[in-house]
């Protein structure tokens, strides 16, 4: 029996997901994550820890925050609210206060038993659609007590389990979740050591002998691969997703997924300064002949996501 007192720390639980995944889905987003791809759309999921956001455009220096933070972090000054995020624990008092949406929590903690009572709300909407859970993040695997344990809750709760990874973790780890885990959307991210390490930060070579090993054990594999204009948009890293997906025997499906920019303003939120250049989103019409060659080559349907 799994242990429903874990606990971990969750950014978002997103209902009626429909792309997480077959059927009708909810995807619990956990924070933490081993890489930092340029252009990652939930920059919240680096750190461990909650945080706080905070959009400036939204604030009308009301003082609502101020009156209730406990550790004066926030200040108004000539009609002017000024925010030290070094004082913040993102306790979330000010983010309950703001009438604005100025402030808005990053994070919580919550057991697997409060998490999966959340997720069997929607019991109908899978076993109708053939859907379930979907463990993503960040990285579920760097919270690996939690994650193992939520998977394997949902899984004797009669769930269909999916967990999106990108496979940087300990290989023992990541073989300890087959049995409660009934498919793996790998993430693959750039083609070779040297341009993985300089789009997320690390290299692939141990990413790829844990796709190898997961593959080896018979778990069922989607291939989920990010297409960025500029970065991997191009032959060098369609050859390798195809190179990729033929020294596999499980996977089933491979989903190209267009870059979007929606993790722009969370970076703002967040108080993150590093910025790479400006990325125009693939369009569909850009993607489909990649699509095309890549399921010619393999012989397993692509999907534009």
């Amino acid at each position: 029996m799994s242990d429903m007192t874990v606990t971990g720390t969750v950014f978002d639980i997103q209902h009626f997901s429909v792309s997480d995944g077959p059927g009708i889905r909810t995807t619990v987003f956990l924070k933490g994550c081993p890489l930092r791809c340029l252009w990652c759309h939930n920059p919240e999921s680096y750190s461990a820890a909650p945080q706080l956001f905070y959009y400036t455009g939204r604030c009308t220096a009301c003082g609502l925050c101020a009156a209730v933070c406990p550790n004066g972090c926030h200040h108004i000054e000539n009609g002017v609210h000024h925010f030290d995020r070094s004082r913040c624990t993102a306790c979330g008092l000010c983010a309950a206060r703001c009438p604005n949406q100025a402030l808005a929590a990053a994070g919580k903690t919550m057991t697997v038993e409060e998490v999966l009572a959340e997720v069997l709300e929607d019991r109908f909407f899978y076993e109708s659609s053939g859907g379930g859970i979907t463990l993503s993040g960040g990285e579920p695997l760097f919270q690996p007590a939690f994650s193992l344990a939520l998977a394997q809750a949902a899984k004797e709760a009669g769930l269909h389990v999916a967990i999106e990874t990108s496979g940087l973790c300990q290989q023992e780890q990541l073989l300890n979740y087959v049995n409660f885990v009934d498919l793996f959307l790998f993430d693959y991210k750039a083609t070779g050591d040297e341009m993985h390490r300089a789009f997320t930060g690390v290299t692939q070579a141990q990413i790829l002998r844990n796709l190898a090993a997961l593959d080896e054990a018979g778990a069922a594999i989607i291939l989920r691969c990010p297409m960025v204009p500029g970065y991997n948009l191009n032959e060098t890293h369609s050859n390798g997703i195809i190179s990729t997906a033929k020294s596999l025997k499980n996977l089933r499906e491979i989903h190209l997924e267009p870059y979007h920019n929606i993790g722009i303003s969370k970076r703002e939120g967040l108080g993150i300064t590093e910025y790479t250049d400006p990325i125009t989103p693939p369009t569909a019409e850009e993607l489909k002949p990649i699509a095309e060659l890549i399921q010619k080559e393999t012989g397993l349907l692509t999907k534009i996501m």
